[in-house]
């Protein structure tokens, strides 16, 4: 197994069809324990507990530092080390730019970006002590082509910032063994594209997918697996594209 022995916190993973719980799942079928950090206290119990036993479910704000930190901090106790970090919790907003207001923009900037600083703060101290981790964090192909179908320009440039972010940390910590990777996927189906495309949509959106399917939750998961494994000792910083050719660069 992929994951023998290691542990994994994965944030904003309660969703039952979301790519959160699909990496957990994949996580525990290749032997990690698995920590998930979900705003919903109850329904990260829930989830947790769906994958057999050894995982814990615990409530997290990822945009609120000390929230993170107690929740880091209970993982730790719990594990006792942490060798996997998913940042996955996001929200979004389908808006045009002169309809964002400054509440919209810090509300979507602060989960989807401010989250992946604050837990990411409270991991690396962990995983620097042991010279050792892999953390990968959630970006999206509306960052890349400035724009996507259900996020508006606040999303975009949000999960740009992660791009950002993500190869910043790659740059500094690389030399305390901690790898930092970005995951790019498409138009995935999960409980926040579920029942918004019609038939017109997605044979539209269709048209512009080489591999002529939307993604799975499964699709990315499989990513996630692959980054947070030894099959991908020797990269970091990099921007893994999941999303079956809409965007080839």
């Amino acid at each position: 197994m992929l994951l023998s022995g290691k542990t994994a916190i994965i944030s904003g993973a309660a969703s039952k069809r979301g790519i959160g719980l699909a990496t957990a799942r994949r996580f525990a079928a290749e032997g990690a324990r698995v920590a998930i950090l979900d705003i919903d206290a109850a329904a990260a119990a829930e989830a947790a507990a769906s994958l057999g036993d050894g995982h814990i479910g615990l409530g997290c704000n990822v945009a609120d530092k000390t929230s993170c930190n107690d929740a880091v901090a209970q993982v730790a106790r719990q594990f006792g080390v942490i060798d996997i970090l998913i940042n996955n919790a996001g929200i979004t907003q389908p808006v045009k730019l002169l309809d964002i207001t400054p509440e919209d923009w810090e509300r979507i900037q602060d989960v989807n970006l401010k989250g992946v600083l604050f837990l990411s703060q409270a991991v690396i101290p962990h995983m620097r002590a042991r010279k050792s981790g892999s953390i990968a964090c959630m970006s999206s192909v509306s960052a890349q082509r400035g724009g996507g179908i259900f996020g508006g320009p606040h999303y975009s440039a949000a999960k740009a910032g992660v791009l950002g972010l993500a190869k910043a940390m790659a740059r500094e910590f690389g030399a305390d063994g901690i790898r930092v990777n970005c995951v790019t996927p498409g138009l995935i189906g999960t409980d926040i594209t579920a029942g918004k495309l019609t038939d017109e949509m997605k044979a539209k959106i269709l048209e512009g997918i080489p591999l002529n399917r939307l993604g799975t939750a499964e699709d990315v998961a499989g990513i996630y697996t692959f980054l947070a494994s030894d099959l991908s000792a020797y990269v970091t910083g990099a921007v893994i594209d999941v999303n079956g050719g809409m965007l080839i660069h």
